[in-house]
């Protein structure tokens, strides 16, 4: 599966942002879909991640209450709404495809990644 990371800007703190990722392919609802960040310097963190369904969702405490991750299985296409953003949440976010069958997977368990997109969060 290919993925294509669209939403990225330049915005300030307390504004929002969504981010969009599009999957080609037919088989997109057999992925989980997570997305990660890389701050300069940093190395990738995960962000969020939804099940196959989109009927559960996992967060890290970083973004849990601001972000919120959701899937559209008919356009294959997984949204990161992005509210109350901080400073500290500049970074690139990559979305990112795993066939994992149960369970969250490690970051090392999602087999393809998007392109990228930048989020800078100006104080």
């Amino acid at each position: 599966v290919q993925l294509q990371a669209s939403g990225g800007g330049l915005v300030q703190a307390g504004d929002s942002l969504r981010l969009s990722c599009v999957a080609s392919g037919r088989t997109f609802s057999r992925y989980t879909m997570g997305w990660f960040r890389q701050a300069p310097g940093k190395e990738r963190e995960f962000v969020a991640a939804i099940s196959r369904s989109g009927g559960s969702t996992y967060y890290a405490d970083s973004v849990k209450g601001r972000f919120t991750i959701s899937r559209d299985n008919a356009k294959n296409t997984v949204s990161l709404q992005m509210n109350s953003l901080k400073p500290e949440d500049t970074a690139v976010y990559y979305c990112a495809a795993s066939s994992r069958a149960t369970g969250w997977p490690t970051g090392y368990e999602y087999s393809y990644w998007g392109q990228g997109t930048l989020v800078t969060v100006s104080s």
